[in-house]
């Protein structure tokens, strides 16, 4: 593992990261091959982007970072690969990113690469705030996103620590939220070329929407090539299992928050974190390559959801 911080390296083996200025933030590189960036703000919120499978396969929408990616759709141009926010904070919509009236903005203020040499892993943690329209603070939090590898596949560990700030805080009941990733193109179900939905208890495509799950698995074919993704809800986060807003058009979203349009009824008052509390989630995404397991994927989540989070 290689640490690159500007011109100063500290290696180890495997991995490396180097800071960026354009766009600012860092990328991660496996062996010397890339394996993900992380970009500090785009057009409202932090994300990860590109996401390489370990096969080579982009993992995640191009658009809107870059246009003209066959099989890619131009719809939903908040959907920017790999990120996490919510679309009723306090009122405030963080999940669109478009500039209307109220939108909020996610902004970094603080943030570091290191290399964890004794786990072979890459380790980018950021302090972030929670802006309305008018700058004025809602909450802030504390994120740490590790890039490994384990047993040939690449993983992501995102952890967030939600803080109430300035006052209490409250997410609403909607779909739209929260730790989202808009697959490849040729992965989506509708593309069908292949792709597949399938949630911990077998369900699969449209009928894994809105249900609650320990993981969701996204299969499907890039560069003629069939990849995967899995993504895990730690039973430490809030409101774990969570609902999972995830489309056969590609969006793949874990969401503790969301209740009536996915269970019907009337709108919930959403979940109010108090003056001074924070609320803690932690999600984990595995990049394989090759057909779904589904036996093995339970197996992972399993280990996954034994292991004791490090405070973050």
């Amino acid at each position: 593992m290689t640490l690159l911080w500007a011109d100063s390296p500290l290696k180890t083996d495997g991995m490396s990261v180097k800071k960026t200025d354009s766009p600012q933030g860092w990328k991660v590189y496996d062996n010397g091959k890339l394996f993900a960036g992380y970009i500090e703000y785009q057009n409202g919120f932090p994300i990860v982007y590109p996401v390489i499978g370990p096969g080579g396969q982009s993992m995640t929408r191009d658009f809107p970072m870059i246009s003209g990616t066959e099989g890619e759709k131009l719809d939903h141009d908040h959907h920017r690969s790999l990120w996490f926010t919510h679309g009723e904070v306090n009122g405030i919509d963080f999940w669109i990113d478009d500039a209307h009236e109220g939108t909020g903005r996610i902004i970094q203020t603080a943030g570091e690469a290191t290399v964890d040499a004794k786990n072979k892993a890459v380790v980018i943690t950021t302090e972030n705030d929670w802006n309305d329209a008018d700058g004025k603070r809602q909450l802030s939090d504390s994120r740490r996103t590790t890039f490994h590898t384990e047993d040939g596949k690449r993983i992501i560990d995102f952890e967030v620590v939600l803080r109430a700030t300035d006052g209490d805080v409250n997410f609403g009941d909607t779909k739209e939220g929260s730790f989202g990733i808009r697959v490849a193109g040729t992965m989506k179900v509708d593309s069908k070329l292949g792709g597949k939905i399938t949630n911990a208890e077998g369900l699969t495509d449209a009928e894994a929407w809105a249900k609650k799950s320990n993981w969701v698995n996204y299969s499907g074919p890039v560069d003629n090539k069939t990849v995967g993704m899995s993504v895990f809800y730690h039973p430490s986060s809030f409101a774990a299992p969570c609902s999972w807003h995830v489309r056969t058009y590609g969006l793949f979203a874990a969401n503790p928050f969301g209740h009536y349009h996915f269970n019907g009824g009337d709108k919930t008052e959403g979940v109010t974190l108090k003056d001074g509390q924070t609320m803690t989630i932690r999600c984990r995404v595995v990049l394989y390559q090759g057909d779904f397991d589904a036996e093995a994927t339970a197996k992972a989540f399993a280990k996954y959801a034994a292991e004791t989070p490090k405070a973050l």
